[in-house]
């Protein structure tokens, strides 16, 4: 089973940038597809981006378009999610997740998940 370890997130001002990272020792991670989500209290969870496992195809929730970029970089098993411009609108807890069919923008078509990262932003 892999196991999806979070990085990054903390405390940051209105318009700031952070980039938040999730990582595997586990070699298939080439053959996911990976996917970042975030969930406020009291929200869904909600989808935020997306990324095929050749890093060609990605997908973004129209809120972060043009603020969030995500990527990875297979040969180290990692992906980031950098997100600048942040808004207090942002915070929330962010999971990375992964899943063998394709990307989705879908939370229940994700197989594996990371335990969560809080991005808090606040002046």
């Amino acid at each position: 089973q892999m196991r999806l370890d979070q990085s990054g997130g903390g405390l940051a001002q209105p318009g700031e940038s952070r980039t938040l990272s999730c990582a595997t020792a586990n070699p298939s991670f080439i053959s996911y597809d990976l996917g970042w989500f975030r969930q406020s209290p009291g929200k869904e969870r909600e989808f935020v981006a997306a990324i095929s496992r050749s890093g060609v195809d990605k997908s973004y929730a129209d809120s972060v378009k043009g603020r969030f970029t995500v990527s990875r970089d297979n040969t180290k098993n990692t992906a980031d999610l950098q997100m600048h411009g942040l808004k207090p609108e942002d915070t929330a807890v962010y999971f990375c997740a992964v899943r063998p069919f394709g990307i989705s923008i879908y939370s229940g078509d994700y197989t594996i998940w990371g335990r969560g990262t809080q991005v808090t932003v606040s002046s």
